[in-house]
């Protein structure tokens, strides 16, 4: 009773139906004026879909220069063991690494591999595509929000999130499982940490030690978002927009970078991009527990309405809407590709 008061009188815990009605009639009033459902194909033309369905991790990788991203390698379904194991030996990405599927659902299915065991586990589970992807040492990680008008040379930073990782902190009493109960947001991740963790979460840590369980920033695996956006300047913006200048058709969407400070991000150095979201990326700083649903659903707003004038322009240049047949199909698969996730 304690969790579930906690998830009704926090809003960022709420079903993200519920959370985008308001914004489902916004939607619909911009469709309307595209003529098409389907208008965010057109707001970053190299990306499947413009990135909002059924779009590959690694095709995206591919856009990004090879400095900006770790080593990543894409596995097919039902690749055999020791080939998977041959290419990550071949590739120089070493253990512990990260695995996730290639075409994402809101952080699930992402799992940090330590053995050949665990990775001859996740292959034999896993019924779709993933990557496996060299882990990223630096501790801080922000989502930085960017837009570009495709008639502008420039684009800006429209919000920043930071990330406060299921870190925690031994008392030399407590067990591991008894730290994890005294914050309703990690409480709620109880059920998965002890299928991950085992027997391992009766550990008692030393006093000062600290744990982190979940070693990405995901809101769904119990990571605290924060709202950076006060850490935009210039000279963010500026590296924001050499970067995004040497990806080709990109203006709409939401970079995870892990960084080692933030004064090294702003010179663009020290940093390597977790993943670049299209279309489909959210606003995230809007989960900040201080924010209220009514800046939650104003940001949105915000978004999805830059979304629409990107999607308009590119249209005027020649980048078609995506056909409703074959938006529905995609739509369709999307829908499948998720249920393959959730059951994983």
């Amino acid at each position: 009773m304690k969790l579930f008061y906690h998830k009704i009188t926090n809003w960022e815990y709420w079903p993200f139906q519920v959370i985008y009605i308001p914004i489902y009639f916004l939607w619909g009033f911009y469709a309307i004026k595209a003529r098409s459902v389907f208008f965010f194909s057109a707001s970053n033309p190299n990306i499947r879909n413009g990135g909002f369905i059924m779009d590959s991790k690694k095709q995206i990788y591919d856009l990004l220069p090879n400095r900006y991203y770790p080593k990543t390698m894409l596995v097919k379904e039902n690749t055999d063991l020791e080939k998977i194991v041959a290419e990550v030996v071949e590739k120089g990405i070493y253990f512990p690494f990260i695995a996730k599927p290639d075409i994402g659902l809101r952080g699930s299915g992402v799992k940090k591999i330590y053995t050949v065991s665990e990775l001859k586990k996740y292959v034999e589970k896993a019924n779709f595509d993933f990557l496996l992807q060299d882990l990223i040492l630096f501790e801080n990680e922000v989502g930085i929000f960017y837009v570009r008008h495709p008639d502008e040379k420039e684009g800006k930073i429209t919000g920043i999130v930071s990330k406060e990782f299921l870190i925690v902190i031994g008392d030399g009493v407590s067990t591991i499982e008894d730290l994890i109960r005294q914050t309703p947001r990690f409480e709620l991740q109880l059920e998965a940490l002890q299928e991950e963790y085992g027997d391992l979460l009766q550990h008692t840590l030393a006093n000062g030690e600290s744990l982190n369980l979940v070693p990405f920033g995901n809101h769904a695996r119990g990571a605290k978002f924060l709202d950076g956006s006060h850490w935009i300047t210039p000279q963010l913006t500026e590296t924001m927009n050499k970067i995004c200048a040497e990806i080709p058709e990109f203006y709409f969407g939401r970079f995870d970078i892990m960084y080692n400070t933030f004064e090294e991000l702003e010179r663009g150095e020290n940093f390597q991009i977790v993943e670049l979201n299209g279309a489909a990326s959210e606003p995230t700083h809007i989960y900040d527990p201080k924010h209220s649903i009514w800046f939650a659903w104003k940001e949105l707003a915000r978004h999805i309405t830059y979304m629409y004038e990107i999607s308009a322009a590119n249209h005027k240049r020649g980048f078609d809407y995506l056909p409703h047949k074959d938006g529905m199909e995609q739509y369709r698969l999307h829908q499948v590709q998720n249920s393959k996730i959730l059951n994983f």
